[in-house]
């Protein structure tokens, strides 16, 4: 184990850290002083808007495209100074599958382990276990345009993970998938993540986003204006709302009164639904929600039921970057 790998395993160094980047293309900025960590063995989701930046900045610290300003060191190293090195510890799954249509999976596979300088084999050995692993071995002989485009996408993370890379980059990887793929890809990559990969994630998904990322950065016009976990995220956007479900559905409009007379610390704002027959109150604390689950008690308002809901992220990416989230599915068919 190298210095920099014993480094990575203690805690010492992020698997991945970015500071200050920029790219400009002519006049447009596409990274404008990114800042980014992202732990070992953990996933990093990275929303945006279209054109906001996220695969640029994969392009970036995959050395693919060169930053014009700042530093970015992955897998302990430096991507402007040491790109030799860190290609050979890196992973990346773009947008589209990248295989070879002429070659059969298994030759797709065979290749990239020579070009990564394994043995014949043991390239062959690695191909084996990536077909294996991501369930293709039945397809294994065939060429790959006869694959269907949730194979050709499995047989692309395959490739990503034939040199068994301590950092993979997934750029929006389940774009155009059907929902049962999409779960199979997901798995894949929970798979990965236990094993001790550090995944960088972009995507347009909220769920996907929910599913797999321990932390989230949200990225607007090449800055990155807001991060965190899922919950701290939804947290920051409004809180939680105390939903109260009265037994009587006549009861809500006095119920929402009560609470305006009562003057609860911090409390205000309750909001009928008469359609769902619910009250919706904002609520920053566990003490508020007992104030007003304990108000409507003391008032005799019969509850038939009592819930709490955070916003959703497709909410948290709204309220943040002021556009609604794009859903790839649709865009696809377009």
């Amino acid at each position: 184990m190298t210095r920099i790998e014993d480094d990575l395993r203690s805690g010492l160094l992020p698997a991945v850290e970015v500071r200050g980047l920029v790219k400009r293309y002519g006049g447009t900025v596409a990274l404008d002083g990114v800042d980014l960590e992202v732990e070992e063995g953990t996933v990093l989701g990275v929303l945006g808007p279209n054109g906001a930046g996220k695969t640029t900045l994969v392009r970036c610290l995959s050395t693919l495209v060169r930053p014009d300003a700042g530093t970015a060191r992955v897998a302990g190293y430096d991507v402007l100074r040491q790109p030799r090195q860190l290609r050979r510890v890196i992973g990346l799954t773009g947008q589209y599958a990248s295989v070879d249509e002429k070659l059969s999976g298994r030759e797709n596979l065979y290749m990239i382990g020579r070009l990564l300088d394994l043995s014949g084999g043991a390239a062959r050995r690695r191909a084996d276990e990536m077909l294996e692993r991501f369930s293709l071995v039945d397809a294994a002989g065939r060429p790959v345009m006869q694959y269907s485009g949730g194979m050709r996408r499995r047989l692309d993370l395959a490739a990503s993970m034939v040199g068994r890379p301590a950092v993979l980059y997934l750029d929006e990887p389940t774009t155009g998938l059907d929902p049962r793929t999409r779960n199979e890809v997901w798995d894949e990559v929970r798979s990965m993540v236990a094993d001790g990969v550090t995944v960088l994630l972009t995507t347009q998904y909220m769920e996907e986003a929910e599913q797999l990322a321990h932390e989230l950065a949200v990225i607007d016009r090449g800055r990155v204006i807001a991060g965190g976990g899922v919950a701290e995220l939804k947290a920051k956007v409004g809180g939680r709302t105390l939903q109260l479900r009265p037994s009587d559905p006549a009861q809500l409009t006095p119920m929402a009164a009560a609470i305006a007379e009562a003057g609860l610390d911090g409390v205000a704002g309750a909001r009928t639904l008469p359609e769902d027959g619910e009250l919706h109150v904002p609520i920053a604390s566990d003490e508020q929600l007992t104030s007003v689950v304990g108000l409507m008690g003391a008032r005799g308002f019969a509850l038939a039921h009592v819930g709490t809901h955070l916003p959703s992220l497709d909410e948290v990416f709204l309220a943040i970057t002021g556009q609604k989230s794009t859903h790839v599915y649709e865009e696809a068919a377009v």
